[in-house]
């Protein structure tokens, strides 16, 4: 008999691996900001002696959750263990609006379960030369509510739990502030993978930002780096073609529900998700 149950924080560790070795590449020490996120919030098939298929629905505030690291074990694939999964928990997440960022080949399974495309995301990889620079430095835990407030402005809804363990530092893991005069005008979060780095979240005012957080960070884990870019980034997607950085797959951000609403005052066009899992 094959059970759904709430996953333990070693279970998610098993299911990063399943993530590196369906090709996703996350980053060495996801797992327990992951876990920060929502403890509650990861579930797994399992038939008493191992796991069959993976999903994550975390609440991310009173209103808005995420769906991710939805993955069924190929020897089960095509057996309904996934989609029985995929029933049991979306109901965590209650009535909030849920988000999701899903390969196009599935979208109209995502449409027939009540997901509705509002844009698409583009992976970015390739190598930046890396130059400090000298009005950028690490984030501190000071600078967290400041930090969670600009990239709520951004994509719509604030993530507390998440990026207050995300913007911690690790020994993969780094936030760098660009700031001027005292005042934080862009940061990024930059986490080493099995296979190069990834960043994200990235929020700048302007392309020269952007350009000098991505420069900086790519002297801190090597110069391959990749980040993930919506559609109403067109800016940041331009300067990404402009530094020789690779398109690769792209995603659908779907939603179930209202899209949450963006700070269209505040927002910016320099913007780089933080990570497709929860978004």
């Amino acid at each position: 008999m094959i059970i759904n149950r709430t996953a333990s924080q070693t279970d998610l560790v098993q299911i990063l691996n399943w993530a590196r070795d369906e090709g996703w590449n996350p980053g060495l020490q996801d797992a327990e900001a992951f876990w920060q996120a929502d403890p509650e919030g990861f579930f797994v098939a399992t038939d008493g002696t191992e796991l069959l298929a993976a999903i994550s629905v975390v609440n991310h505030s009173a209103d808005f959750a995420f769906l991710g690291l939805y993955i069924t074990q190929p020897s089960h694939r095509g057996q309904g263990v996934g989609y029985a999964l995929w029933q049991h928990a979306l109901q965590h997440a209650g009535s909030r609006t849920i988000g999701l960022d899903g390969v196009p080949d599935q979208q109209a399974n995502y449409a027939a379960s009540g997901f509705d495309l509002f844009s698409a995301t583009t992976r970015f990889t390739g190598s930046i030369p890396p130059t400090r620079h000298p009005q950028i430095r690490m984030a501190t835990a000071r600078d967290q509510p400041a930090l969670i407030a600009m990239e709520a402005a951004v994509s719509g809804t604030a993530k507390p739990a998440y990026l207050n363990a995300w913007f911690t530092e690790a020994d993969s893991r780094k936030t760098l502030i660009l700031s001027e005069r005292g005042t934080i005008t862009g940061c990024c979060t930059v986490r080493q993978c099995a296979s190069g780095a990834k960043i994200g979240p990235l929020l700048a005012q302007s392309a020269d930002d952007a350009r000098s957080l991505l420069s900086h960070a790519a002297s801190l884990f090597g110069e391959v780096i990749t980040l993930d870019v919506p559609d109403t980034s067109a800016a940041l997607k331009t300067l990404c073609t402009t530094l020789d950085l690779t398109p690769g797959f792209a995603t659908a951000r779907m939603y179930r529900g209202p899209a949450p609403r963006v700070n269209k005052e505040t927002s910016t066009e320099f913007f780089a998700v933080t990570s497709l899992e929860l978004g």
